[in-house]
């Protein structure tokens, strides 16, 4: 038993290992000047990023469009100039930060597996409470944290707690409604005109 453990733990720190980043803190003077507000209804989008070479999941991240949108990516890697973030929720989503996003992970090793629903006012406000009131997620951590903040969610309540990102996109995707789409290296936009700052992968 202890070395199937000892297996099982490898494999999760393995599956996860793009998931580290030490925390960082904008002021919240920054924050409030980037706030982005998105057109159409509330929305959660969940971004999983998946090994080109076997399918296997490597992170997870979650994006709320409410009041204002947000993009959770616990011990993600990645920065940009217009995104301040604090504790690995980045504001600032503008569709174009979305995209620089959507490409800094599509790449020759790595695919984006793309799913949003739309969601209620009052689920998007309670899910945007969630993400900024998580804290920072420590390293292979993110499918943790994000099946953690799902569940707590109306409607959501039978996503289980999870490190492994795959089974997480599974589940979010048993709901009606749920609009899901791929993006390769092959799709992404290489020069969206931006200054990206990011390290490490993905």
């Amino acid at each position: 038993m202890r070395y199937l453990q000892i297996a099982l733990g490898s494999c999760v720190l393995a599956c996860l290992a793009a998931c580290s980043t030490p925390s960082v803190v904008a002021p919240q003077s920054d924050v409030t000047r980037a706030l982005f507000t998105a057109d159409g209804p509330p929305k959660i989008t969940l971004f999983t990023v998946q090994a080109t070479r076997d399918g296997s999941g490597a992170h997870s991240a979650l994006m709320v469009s409410g009041t204002h949108r947000a993009l959770f990516d616990p011990a993600g890697t990645f920065r940009h100039p217009r995104a301040p973030e604090r504790n690995d929720v980045l504001y600032g989503i503008t569709d174009d930060v979305k995209a620089v996003y959507i490409d800094y992970h599509a790449r020759q090793t790595y695919d984006i597996r793309i799913q949003e629903l739309e969601v209620s006012p009052a689920v998007a406000a309670l899910a945007l409470a969630e993400i900024e009131s998580y804290g920072p997620v420590p390293q292979a951590f993110c499918g943790r944290s994000v099946s953690t903040i799902l569940s707590r969610l109306p409607g959501f309540e039978d996503i289980r707690t999870s490190f492994f990102p795959n089974r997480i996109s599974r589940e979010f995707g048993n709901r009606s409604g749920v609009a899901t789409r791929v993006v390769t290296d092959d799709d992404a936009d290489d020069n969206h005109g931006v200054l990206i700052v990011a390290a490490g992968a993905p």
